[in-house]
Order: C-alpha cells, then structure tokens, then sequence
C-alpha cells in the first residue's frame, strides 16, 4: 500500500482538511496527522478478520478478566502508597457492572447536528490552535482506505496496544457516534467525535469501552475514578488515547 505524505505541516491545516474531508469519497483517501516512528501494522488478511471479530464477545471475556484483577483495588477504600509530598490518589470505586452491560448504545443523526466531517474540522481548529498536536514534528497523510479504523490499522501505533481490538472500536464509534480519527503520534491517537453521548448511563458504558481500549490515560493517567471519567464524556467531541 502507498501513501501520500506531506514534507511538513501544511499551511491553513483546518481549510485543507475541510476540502480533504469533502472530497473523500471521490478520493478515496482518508486524512490524518501523523508524527513518530511508523508501528506494527495489520496485514490485510488481519484487517478483514477485524471486521468479522465480534466485538461484544471479545469485550465482555476482557471484562471479566479486568475486574478479576482490579476488584481488590475497587472494593479497598484504602489509599495506596503515594512517594512523600505527593497527594493520595482518590479511591476508584470502578465500573458499576458486575458483568458485561453491552455497548453504549448509539446516538442519531439529527438534522442540526454537525456531520462527522465538520465535527472533524472543527475539532481539529480548537486543538491546532491550542498548540496540542506539536505541529513542528507532524505531517498530513493520505491513506487509501474506506475508514480512518482502516488507516489506523494499515499504519499501525508506536505503541504495545491490541490493534485488531481498538481498529473494531473505532469502526463501532465511527458507526455509533460519527467519530473520525484526527491524528496518531506514537503511541497517542485522537479522534472528533459528531454525536458524543451526553445521558449518564451511556457515558457510564462509553467509558468502560474506552477502558477496555487498554489505553494507559483512561483511568490510570492520571489516576480518575471511573465515575469521574465517565462524567468527562458527556458532550465531550475529542477523544484521546495512549499507550506507553
């Protein structure tokens, strides 16, 4: 597979990505930011297994494997030793499913609800401005694939992350709440998102998807509470996630 790569940060990011967006489905090629050393792809043979995993199943055998190993932790009020001068880290009470809930359920297009494209757009505007891509080290690629999961998984992560799992929930997002990866830089990866979910049962569930991800910054990095997480959700159109 070829890729087109900018030399270097393209001026007036946000007004290209726009007409990136606009003309993909003639193009074929999906945008996205990238810096860092390239990961560990998917072979295609592995991009189509993704498509047929069943993501419910898979999540729920993860979930039973992580409350397992967590519920100690959860059912312990006791602070954990902290270095000296370093506050407590708040007690997490964890996710309040004792099972697998099912997904988070999806989120409908409405007629004033931006499109997941100018949700991208927009998006994006907010981070390049507030400096948070470190633009002097990213580039524009163009990939020719149908979705930014398939990107992702063609390009893989400089990270230890289960790419065959996070390339089937970004599909999922991409379905359920108009997501669109914005850009992967090493082991960090962001995403717009069109139709975040905004009811406390739905972020409730959203979060423990997003925990599922393996993603070190989700819960752990900074230590948050699940419910404090999960409450972080509601509205929220950028995602972020990385990995060591």
């Amino acid at each position: 597979m070829r890729v087109w790569i900018s030399e270097e940060f393209p001026e007036d990011v946000e007004g290209l990505w726009s007409r990136l967006l606009d003309e993909q489905t003639a193009t074929g090629l999906v945008p996205l930011l990238w810096a860092g050393p390239p990961g560990e792809p998917l072979d295609l043979e592995q991009l189509e297994q993704v498509g047929a995993l069943s993501l419910e199943d898979v999540l729920a055998a993860d979930f039973a494997e992580y409350r397992r190993g967590r519920l100690p932790l959860w059912t312990d009020p006791t602070p954990p030793p902290v270095p000296e001068g370093v506050e407590p880290w708040p007690h997490d009470p964890g996710p309040p499913f004792d099972h697998w809930p099912g997904l988070a359920p999806p989120m409908p297009v409405t007629p004033a609800g931006p499109t997941p494209e100018q949700a991208s757009a927009s998006t994006l505007a907010r981070l390049v401005d507030a400096g948070r891509f470190g633009l002097d080290r990213s580039r524009l690629v163009l990939v020719p694939v149908p979705r930014g999961s398939d990107a992702v998984a063609l390009l893989g992560l400089d990270a230890e992350a289960p790419l065959p799992l996070l390339c089937a929930l970004l599909r999922s997002w991409e379905d359920r709440y108009g997501a669109r990866v914005l850009g992967v830089f090493g082991g960090e990866l962001h995403l717009s998102v069109a139709r975040p979910p905004v009811e406390a049962s739905h972020t409730q569930l959203l979060a423990l998807e997003h925990m599922l991800s393996t993603a070190h910054n989700i819960v752990d990095d900074p230590p948050t509470p699940f419910p404090d997480y999960a409450a972080s959700l509601t509205g929220r159109t950028h995602w972020s996630f990385w990995w060591d």
